[in-house]
């Protein structure tokens, strides 16, 4: 069982994330590369509410090949091209991710590897 940590000493998450989680010894861990709105044909989905949905669609799909859900995430990373999208990115995360949430990075960069591509999401997850 994950075991997720916010600890009195650390001034309080400033969104919905935890500051760490421990995994338990003997865990299986999963690194998934980055994930973006590509459906399974190959197209990409239209627009960032489109991209993230589908993006986070492929996180799940990687996490189930591996026997996994996403109640077993350990920490996720979000890229976004455009910081006025972060509102529709909390709506989109708070239909996948659970409570306690995983440890998460947001970061607003300037571009992915496609001109494209507005979101990507990193994810680690363990399974005990």
């Amino acid at each position: 069982m994950l075991k997720h940590l916010v600890p009195a000493t650390i001034a309080k998450p400033l969104g919905r994330y935890s500051h760490a989680v421990e995994v338990p010894a003997g865990a299986r861990w999963l690194y998934l590369a980055g994930q973006v709105g590509l459906m399974p044909d190959g197209k990409l989905a239209e627009g960032f509410e489109g991209q993230t949905e589908q993006a986070f669609k492929n996180v799940g799909a990687a996490l189930a090949a591996a026997g996994m859900g996403f109640a077993d995430v350990v920490k996720v990373n979000y890229l976004l091209t455009d910081s006025a999208n972060i509102a529709a990115l909390r709506k989109i995360r708070d239909r996948f991710l659970l409570d306690p949430p995983p440890a998460a990075t947001l970061a607003v960069i300037k571009a992915l590897a496609s001109s494209e591509l507005l979101f990507e999401i990193e994810v680690v997850a363990a399974k005990s």
